[in-house]
Order: structure tokens, then sequence, then C-alpha cells
């Protein structure tokens, strides 16, 4: 088996860093989690993205940094900002992208520079993905991956699954192999952002159609030499529930300063840190951190807080399954 580089790690004892330097976009997905009214309009600047990653660095040393936005490209000093990640000792450095590529963004970075190149595209066909994110999108994302790939990136490709895509997703195995994909990422639709606009009704897959759709895709695109990372989503019975706010350490941070750890909650004022003059100090209470070590029949209680419509309940009021964290996911080898 080939030697895959580093990329974000969704397990027990996971440290990654999720860092959103910017809330500006090029697009406007149908389920984009972006709330600016929550996490700010403004871009990080320079100085505050090396004073931030630093502070990081030293708290969790074995972090794996993710670069986000709206679009991270968009960002004029983000070359900069993976090269200091990389200076400062982070285990492994990833953007994540639309495709667009922004400021030549291919030609300001190297290989070396980035650990992984990850795409977002929501469709095995243009039609789909172009319903979802915008005219136009499909070529472009497959242009920048052929693009990155010629140059020697390491790419992967993340997949939001909802009712309007999921019947698509068997036809991606294909797809990432003839793209030359390392990674896959399947993630599911979190009701937050412009999905809790739209009130998110009938867009996460009931545990039936989960259960016979996702796992079987991904033994599929494992089978064909790509690692794969997906959640669970749902509980087999008996199985214990584990909420990563207690086990891993993950950070959510955005311009303004606000430092999640659990994304179900970045619709609300309930950040558990927040960062004042390069330093990392907790929250008013009550925040985030209080609810993850409360145990209730359901599983995860962001989940049943904030996006309840995938639980189902039995005639006695009992929940028929329990929900798994977000953030603790299934990862399977690439074969071969």
């Amino acid at each position: 088996m080939s030697v895959f580089p580093k990329t974000v790690s969704f397990s027990k004892n996971a440290s990654n860093v999720f860092f959103h330097i910017l809330t500006g976009c090029n697009l406007a997905c149908r389920h984009c989690y972006i709330n600016k009214t929550q996490h700010g309009n403004s871009l990080v600047s320079a100085a505050d993205m090396e004073a931030w990653l630093a502070l990081f660095a030293r708290r969790s040393p074995r972090a794996q940094v993710i670069f986000l936005g709206g679009e991270p490209t968009l960002h004029p000093d983000l070359p900069d900002a993976v090269r200091a990640a990389k200076r400062l000792g982070y285990a492994s450095v990833t953007v994540d992208t639309n495709g667009y590529l922004f400021h030549d963004f291919l030609e300001k970075v190297s290989p070396s520079d980035l650990d992984f190149l990850s795409f977002s595209l929501d469709g095995a066909t243009r039609s789909m993905n172009d319903e979802i994110r915008g005219a136009g999108c499909y070529d472009t994302c497959l242009h920048g991956i052929r693009k990155a790939v010629d140059k020697g990136f390491s790419t992967s490709l993340i997949y939001t699954v909802s009712h309007m895509n999921f019947h698509e997703l068997e036809n991606m195995p294909s797809l990432l192999a003839r793209l030359g994909i390392r990674e896959f990422f399947i993630q599911v639709i979190g009701i937050r952002g412009k999905s809790a606009e739209s009130g998110g009704k009938g867009l996460q897959l009931t545990r039936d159609t989960w259960m016979k759709t996702v796992p079987k895709v991904a033994e599929a695109v494992a089978a064909s030499g790509i690692g794969v990372t997906y959640p669970k989503v749902f509980l087999d019975d008996g199985e214990d529930f584990e909420c990563a706010g207690c086990v891993a350490d993950n950070y959510f941070i955005f311009p303004n300063g606000r430092v999640y750890r659990c994304p179900l909650c970045e619709d609300y004022p309930i950040h558990a840190h927040e960062i004042r003059e390069s330093s990392l100090v907790d929250a008013p209470r009550l925040n985030e951190s209080d609810f993850f070590k409360l145990s209730i029949p359901e599983g995860c209680v962001m989940n049943k807080m904030i996006q309840p419509d995938n639980l189902s309940y039995g005639p006695d009021g009992k929940p028929e399954y329990r929900v798994a964290c977000c953030l603790l996911k299934q990862r399977i080898d690439p074969a071969g």
C-alpha cells in the first residue's frame, strides 16, 4: 500500500484545528453553514493568522490544521499561513476549497507546503452538483482537481449527503478514481446556516436510507484504493455513545474570535472559548462545554437540541435508536 500523507482525523484522541480565515465566498451553496451574524464578516489579518496558529500549536502540539472559509483561497495571505503552519509543527496542513483556487493559489504553494488540498463536490453529475452549489461549479472544481493532481498535490474530496443528492453517491467511486483523488470524506448535512434558515425539513436521510446507501459506497471507494471517512450517524443497538467534546480535541475558529468545540452549535452564541489578544479564554457560562457530559437516551445532546428531525420515537415515547457524535467517524483504509 502507498504511504498516504496525514489529514484531518475524526477519531477519539484526535486533535484538529478548523481555522475559518474568512467567511466570504464566491458561491451561495444551498447548504452553506456559515452564519456571518455569529461568525463575523471580516478576514483574519495575516498577523492574527500566525498568532492564532501559534496559540493552538502550543496548546495541541500534535494537532492537524484545516484552513476553511467561506472560500479560503479568496484570502490573499493563505499561502503564507500554510507555510507558517508548517513552521509551527502542525502534524498536517489541509486547505478546503470549492475549486476556484483564487489568487493563483497553486502557483504560490508547493506539495511540500500542503499535505492535502480538499475539494467540495455535491453531485456525481454536473446537473446535481450545480443545482446545489451554483452554475459552473462542477466543471470548475474538476478542472481545479486535475490541475492540482498534475502538480503533485495530494487531493481529497468532500461530499455532503442529503436527500437532494444521496442517489448519486453510488456513482462517486468511479469518478474519484478517474480524478486521482486519494481521500474521500462523506459528510452528513447539518441543519445550520442556510439549511436552518430554510427549516431543514426533509434534508437529512432517514436511518434506513443512510444505512442502505453510505456504508456500501464507502466500502466500494476503499476497494478502489481510496481512503474513506464517513460519519456513523446512527449507533448500533447496545453501542455506547461518546462525545468528541469529551474524548477528542477539536477547535472551530472563526474570524470574530469565537472558538467552538462542536460544529452543531455554530448558529448560536454558546461557543466554549474566545480568542482575546492572542490568548484563548473560556467563554461565559453556560456554553457548549456544559452540555457535552450530559447523558440522554437519544445519544448526542446537541443533535437532540439543535437538529432533532433525524430522531424517531416508539409508541412508548422512547427513542428507537441513538445518534452518534458527528465528529467521531468511521475510517476505511484503502485496499491494495
